[in-house]
């Protein structure tokens, strides 16, 4: 695979460079989707990036990008549903680096099934992988940034977190339990140095979120017409605003959640943008 020397990774290309040399950052799922363009972006800017999940085979990729590009970047199977397995791998990292600085907790399942045929199976690895795992690993690495009194977490959820959407009761829920997770923890840590925000995507491209929320291009179009910009955005356009909510630019916000999502989340009220109404009289 050939990497150009001289790309710039393109969620970077807003902030001075060296932004983050000499932390090192924890990205759940870091190794596909928006985790991947946050991993490049933060080794791009000097972060040293530490990537568990599970799927094993998406290191590879990763791992020769960042040696061709003399990033800082290390992979390892990990599944954030396991307590025990997520505490183990915060001691390690944390005797191997000193200091973690940043978490996100990136890593999720979803799919669309209707609730009525939602199986118990399906509803506790969904949660168990956004909510559970997210607390698991900011109890884990959140107490490494709270006796040094620094850090930044930032969770990924999305906007039917509070307005929910047919099909994904599973994981609205999930997302919800981690926004009042992320402004829970924000209130108990916000004194002790450690901040803690969340992100609200909208629907942008990305491999898996295609296969599993718009595969057709008949689902996309209705769902691109729903949003006031009239498009999905981009991976790359959402890890720039994560960037900037982890970084020093953001420091004195905490326990808010960023929307993200070209206007799709906006009330769309009882006519179209443009419309003229025959009933309404113009003065």
């Amino acid at each position: 695979m050939q990497h150009d020397a001289l790309e710039v990774p393109a969620a970077a290309r807003p902030f001075a460079p060296g932004l983050y040399a000499g932390q090192t950052a924890v990205i759940t799922g870091g190794a596909s989707g928006l985790g991947l363009e946050l991993t490049r972006a933060l080794a791009h800017l000097g972060a040293t990036v530490l990537v568990p999940s599970r799927d094993a085979a998406k290191h590879a990729p990763l791992l020769e990008e960042a040696a061709a590009r003399n990033w800082r970047v290390e992979c390892a199977v990990l599944d954030v549903r396991d307590n025990h397995a997520v505490d183990r791998y915060a001691a390690a990292m944390l005797a191997a680096h000193g200091r973690i600085d940043l978490l996100v907790n990136n890593a999720a399942g979803n799919f669309v099934c209707p609730s009525e045929r939602l199986s118990a199976n399906a509803w506790r690895a969904v949660l168990g992988i956004a909510l559970d795992g997210t607390f698991y690993c900011s109890k884990a690495f959140g107490r490494g940034m709270l006796a040094a009194q620094r850090g930044a977490i930032l969770n990924i959820v999305a906007t039917y977190a509070w307005t929910g959407m047919p099909g994904v009761a599973h994981s609205a829920s999930a997302k919800a339990g981690v926004l009042a997770l992320t402004k829970t923890m924000a209130a108990e840590w916000a004194g002790r140095g450690v901040r803690v925000n969340a992100i609200a995507p909208g629907p942008f491209h990305s491999k898996g979120a295609k296969q599993n929320l718009w595969p057709n291009e008949e689902v996309k179009a209705r769902m691109e017409r729903e949003i006031p910009m009239g498009r999905f955005g981009t991976a790359e356009e959402v890890a720039a605003h994560c960037l900037w909510l982890l970084s020093p630019y953001s420091g004195w916000v905490t326990g808010e959640c960023f929307v993200v999502d070209g206007g799709g989340s906006l009330g769309k009220g009882m006519w179209l943008p443009g419309e003229r109404l025959a009933s309404v009289k113009e003065t």
